[in-house]
């Protein structure tokens, strides 16, 4: 099967073989990078949509349909494994598209969209058309603001309970966490961590374990979003911004962060973002920086999109970066690759513009 690397798309997939294809989001379009066939190498195989930002890539299982949402640029799908797009945005009144998922419902497969301002669009037809979530916006949004201009805050991450898809846990930055239990029908603040969220993610085989990630830290919750601990932060070793966050599916201890010294402001003033990869084997009490291993510590650079991809043997992670480099582990991250350099940034918003020099 094919993975998607994106900042806005999904991050964990199980496959019945390590997969061979995987298609980069990237600032100028959909980079297919394939493996070698003889050989450990990687190559460049395709590139399409070279004049949108793709911010979010997502491959619908069922179908295989393939979901790009772009940067003020709308949403694009493709039948054929990214060898041709159309746009499917009818319904949308949003256009700059930042996260993408999709679930299975009792009716069949739903596919959400996020945007900037904060919104939140699904279809029910595999992007043919599409409606707003109007009970998104019901709660208190006076807040919902971004630091950086035009100060507007955006839908970035959306996941499901992994037992129940009518329950969905969507972050705004900045603005916090809002769940739906009927599917998106109606939603709820959830409070008790910083408002700058990141990432959900939801521990398998004990859904009451919850983790966020934001702009001060990590978050933890063992009732269901109940109660909050705050398990790291500013001055943690692994990075006071953490971002990226994914778990092995079927041994949900095992977890994988990247995160950057500190926020995008200060990327923009010293052009360094200070990143690093973690594991953790306790479900998070406990992280060990990834040193020694082919993949360098604190890079100028920010790793702004990571996957997961269980293939039973052992598991593979990408990562990928905001000046273009896709590295690369095959054996649950002890020893790493630069896979493919060169590409286009791989960039929420203009996160690139910190780390291009002249």
């Amino acid at each position: 099967m094919a993975l998607t690397l994106s900042h806005g798309g999904p991050t964990i997939y199980r496959s019945p073989a390590r997969s061979r294809h995987v298609l980069v989001g990237t600032i100028e379009g959909v980079v297919s990078i394939e493996r070698d066939a003889t050989g450990p190498g990687w190559r460049v195989a395709r590139r399409a949509l070279t004049d949108k930002h793709i911010h979010a890539l997502l491959l619908e299982p069922e179908s295989g349909t393939l979901f790009a949402g772009a940067s003020h640029g709308s949403i694009f799908a493709s039948s054929d494994g990214g060898e041709t797009w159309e746009a499917r945005d009818k319904g949308l009144t949003e256009h700059n598209i930042y996260s993408l998922a999709c679930a299975r419902l009792a009716d069949g497969v739903r596919v959400f969209a996020g945007t900037e301002p904060a919104h939140l669009f699904f279809s029910d037809d595999l992007g043919h058309r599409w409606a707003e979530l109007p009970a998104f916006r019901s709660v208190d949004t006076s807040r919902w603001t971004f630091p950086a201009p035009p100060n507007v805050a955006h839908t970035k991450h959306i996941n499901f309970h992994p037992h129940d898809p009518n329950t969905l846990f969507v972050g705004v930055e900045q603005g916090g966490l809002l769940k739906s239990t009927d599917a998106g029908k109606t939603f709820r603040v959830i409070p008790g961590m910083d408002d700058d969220v990141h990432r959900t993610l939801i521990n398998p085989l004990n859904p009451d374990r919850v983790y966020i990630t934001t702009g001060i830290g990590m978050y933890v919750s063992s009732d269901g979003g109940k109660t909050w601990e705050q398990w790291t932060d500013l001055g943690h070793e692994i990075g006071g911004y953490p971002d990226l966050l994914v778990l092995h599916p079927r041994r949900p201890e095992l977890m994988f962060v990247a995160s950057a010294q500190k926020g995008p402001g200060s990327w923009r003033r010293d052009h360094f973002a200070g990143s690093r990869i973690s594991r953790s084997t306790d479900g998070g009490k406990t992280w060990e920086v990834l040193l020694n291993r082919g993949l360098p510590d604190r890079l100028r650079t920010a790793f702004e999109a990571m996957c997961l991809e269980d293939w039973g043997e052992s598991f593979s992670l990408f990562a990928a970066t905001a000046t273009g480099e896709v590295w690369c582990s095959d054996d649950g991250g002890e020893h790493w690759n630069e896979v493919v350099s060169g590409l286009a940034p791989i960039s929420k918003g203009n996160h690139y513009a910190a780390f291009v020099t002249t």
